[in-house]
């Protein structure tokens, strides 16, 4: 009988449960895959945001301008956009009210950087499963897979290594689909993992950095 040393053979001569075990490793690397390129271009455009935001807030001379602008189109506000509105639009309403509180200023814009964390860390946990599980699936799809082969040549009358190599090697392809799994799943869950902290600490910065100016403002309206 020739055995073929592809997976796709490995995977045709395996048992069931070995079987099963290779889907949903495949199932799973595919998934993993998909989502490690769609979070490749989100962490793309929302550095790119960041950093055209940035370039537009610090160049602007009338805040009320920029904020009036980002009211008008829903679409900017994501990202850092999205917490400038947030804190501009109440400090305007609290200005209304005849008294400057940086408390609530800082509140909303708190609320809209907690969202903006939701966004990034997005298909993070999914990332940190499969990195630490599918090895393990992969390791009993392994087990199964030897288990059956030394059951098999338990009943035989003559014992060969050539009996049992194939059932081994089957069982194998188990944990190398496994790791292969799981790598890339660890690797991107650290990347964006580090990606998302990066952006929420600027976006902590700015928080700062626009309360500051806003009390700025606040003292040399009541001087004047």
């Amino acid at each position: 009988m020739i055995h073929h040393t592809s997976v796709l053979g490995y995977f045709l001569q395996a048992g069931m449960i070995v079987k099963a075990v290779m889907l949903i490793l495949i199932i799973a690397s595919i998934t993993s895959w998909t989502l490690i390129v769609q979070r490749a271009w989100f962490f793309r455009q929302m550095k790119q945001q960041y950093e055209a935001f940035n370039r537009r807030f610090w160049a602007s001379s009338d805040l009320s301008k920029l904020y009036a602008d980002i009211d008008s189109n829903v679409e900017e506000r994501q990202g850092l956009a999205a917490i400038f509105y947030a804190g501009f639009k109440e400090f305007m309403r609290v200005r209304q009210q005849g008294s400057i509180e940086i408390e609530p200023i800082q509140r909303v814009m708190q609320i809209s950087h907690a969202k903006q964390a939701e966004s990034l860390e997005d298909h993070l946990p999914i990332f940190a499963s499969v990195g630490s599980i599918a090895p393990f699936v992969g390791l009993f799809g392994t087990v199964w897979g030897i288990m059956t082969s030394f059951q098999a040549l338990g009943q035989a009358q003559q014992a060969t290594i050539a009996m049992v190599a194939p059932g081994i090697s089957e069982a194998l392809v188990a944990t190398a689909l496994g790791l292969f799994t799981a790598i890339p799943a660890v690797v991107a869950y650290n990347r964006y993992t580090n990606s998302a902290n990066a952006l929420l600490n600027r976006y902590d910065l700015f928080q700062e950095e626009l309360v500051a100016l806003i009390s700025q403002q606040t003292a040399v309206s009541a001087r004047g």
